[in-house]
């Protein structure tokens, strides 16, 4: 439940209640976003996921698109950018955007890079994570059912923010990004805050037998005793929140570091956009980190 300024609420569609204190939602400046308790604590970042209300787009991107490819004008979608900055206390002109194509490619951004993708055309492709060590320097990446991954190094005082569908859950976005924190900032797993945000649930992510075998080769046992259920028509339902959170722990996070949302994408296509839910037509959710 949401609280906004008119005492309206929003009735989410969670997958456990036992987890509510896991992920909750925030109102600020009338716009409404989800955020983890674990790294508000932290006092060190500024963080958020966005939701699909409080924009100005319209029709199927109504109304906070944040993506700049879904067929609408620039201008709506920075209105939607200006919004989302102001509620979370973020400079919209620094944000640094991802370029996503389903990789485990992460970039370390740097203050060269501010406003990339914002006040300036991308000057990279192929780019699903991204993570900094400098201060007020918003890392931005996009969703409409994939699973968006969240670490803070409290330590060392560094950030990364991941998208991993699918194919990078398979082929261990989680690890890849925790990796590039240690090469780039002497992160160690075990010290390192992390959260795996809103996106699609076991119930709602039918695959292939294609894919399926995917996870069997990457997981080996794992796969068929966690993460997929066979169904008679020889599809599978995939748990890409446990996978991930599998992931996680074996990369080293300690489990009170960690934070696994209860919020599906699909269950909630009136809050949050889905791509399943929706057949495509649909706006850009956002997941934005800053090191304050």
């Amino acid at each position: 439940m949401c609280g906004t300024s008119s005492e309206q609420t929003i009735l989410w569609n969670r997958k456990a209640g036992e987890k509510e204190q896991e992920i909750q939602c925030r109102i600020r400046k009338g716009i409404p976003f989800l955020s983890f308790p674990l790294l508000e604590e932290s006092g060190l970042v500024k963080h958020g996921f966005s939701t699909r209300l409080g924009g100005v787009s319209e029709g199927v991107c109504a109304s906070m698109n944040l993506g700049f490819h879904r067929g609408e004008a620039r201008q709506k979608v920075m209105e939607n950018y200006r919004r989302m900055a102001e509620a979370l206390e973020m400079p919209m002109e620094r944000m640094v955007l991802s370029q996503q194509t389903h990789t485990t490619n992460v970039r370390v951004v740097t203050e060269a890079d501010a406003g990339n993708g914002i006040i300036r055309p991308l000057p990279y492709s192929d780019v699903d994570g991204l993570i900094t060590n400098v201060r007020g320097l918003p890392l931005v990446t996009f969703y409409a059912d994939c699973v968006p991954l969240y670490f803070v190094d409290p330590v060392n005082r560094a950030i990364g923010l991941s998208h991993s569908g699918w194919r990078g859950t398979k082929d261990r976005m989680g690890r890849h990004t925790l990796e590039r924190m240690r090469e780039a900032f002497g992160s160690r797993p075990e010290e390192v805050l992390a959260c795996v945000g809103p996106s699609i649930c076991r119930s709602c992510y039918e695959v292939s037998l294609d894919v399926a075998e995917e996870f069997r080769r990457a997981f080996g046992e794992l796969a068929d005793e966690r993460l997929l259920d066979e169904k008679p028509d020889g599809k599978f339902q995939l748990d890409l929140w446990e996978a991930n959170r599998l992931i996680l722990l074996d990369s080293g996070i300690l489990p009170e570091h960690l934070a696994v949302t209860d919020i599906c994408t699909c269950c909630n296509p009136e809050f949050l956009f889905s791509h399943r839910a929706s057949g495509g037509r649909r706006g850009n959710l956002a997941a934005f980190l800053c090191l304050e």
